[in-house]
């Protein structure tokens, strides 16, 4: 298995480990209703739910990408490369959003999507 898959596993688990950071030390969590219990979150539980969100919704492009690339027979180590940084971006993301620095927060969320850009014109 490539790096790159690897990434793919790394970044399906980022959201389930954000979820973690929401609920951890909270005894009002309710499994029976967590959309209503997520509706009162507040600080960085909210903002690690929010990143929860961004990091599914990113998930299914990034995942695509690197199929993509390596299906068209795209260099290894470029598709590596991009995964890696796309992981690397997406744990600075995570920790720019729990810390709220948003400005930083966007920087590595465009880098991530930079990746996802290379990824595909590496297929090309």
């Amino acid at each position: 298995m490539t790096i790159a898959f690897w990434c793919v596993l790394i970044a399906a688990f980022m959201p389930v480990l954000l979820a973690g950071v929401s609920k951890a030390g909270d005894r009002t969590f309710n499994n029976r209703n967590p959309r209503q219990w997520y509706e009162t979150l507040t600080g960085y539980r909210q903002r690690a739910a929010w990143a929860q969100a961004n990091s599914f919704e990113i998930f299914p492009v990034f995942a695509a990408a690197v199929i993509i690339a390596h299906i068209a027979g795209a260099a290894q180590s470029t598709i590596d490369m991009y995964a890696m940084v796309f992981i690397a971006s997406r744990v600075a993301f995570a920790g720019f959003y729990l810390a709220d620095r948003h400005l930083a927060r966007s920087l590595a969320w465009t880098v991530g999507v930079i990746c996802i850009i290379g990824l595909f014109v590496a297929a090309a």
